[in-house]
């Protein structure tokens, strides 16, 4: 029953529309990335993330979309895994899988009141800041917590 619940919040990407127009809390706050191997550093920056709003939807990358970005070896996780996760994280309400390039897409169906994205970013070279400034929304910056990467966790693996 509480793994049922979980996953009802993967949305999936042609349900949005509908799901979106049920969701009454706001402002909504979106971020996306692949949260491959989960630890800390996400932990700190989506619960961040939350606190910018009342409603925390994550745009996961596809395993496809994970190996265009990352190399051949990656993702760890498998999609569903990562997004089942994600979503069994009290401050994450709501979950959606993607294979773009660029979250563009589900930002166009979502129209979140804050995007957030990673202190690596600067906001106004993002290929999604014009989409996000066009329907009134904001970019916020938050910053990575040292030393704590999918990446490092690999390689300390490896040894």
């Amino acid at each position: 029953m509480i793994l049922e619940n979980i996953q009802k919040k993967i949305i999936p990407f042609q349900n949005i529309s509908k799901f979106k127009n049920s969701v009454t809390t706001k402002p909504i706050v979106f971020t996306n990335g692949c949260f491959d191997i989960l630890h800390l550093g996400h932990l700190t920056y989506l619960s961040e993330a939350r606190e910018l709003g009342n409603f925390l939807w994550i745009g996961v990358n596809s395993d496809l979309s994970v190996k265009a970005l990352k190399g051949e070896n990656r993702p760890i996780n498998s999609e569903q895994d990562r997004s089942i996760m994600l979503a069994s994280l009290l401050f994450v309400d709501a979950i959606t899988i993607f294979s773009d390039a660029t979250p563009i897409p589900l930002l166009e169906l979502i129209k979140p009141d804050i995007h957030v994205k990673g202190g690596d970013y600067i906001a106004e070279e993002m290929p999604e800041y014009k989409t996000i400034i066009s329907y009134g929304g904001i970019v916020k910056i938050l910053p990575f917590v040292a030393g704590k990467s999918s990446t490092n966790i690999i390689n300390k693996i490896k040894g």
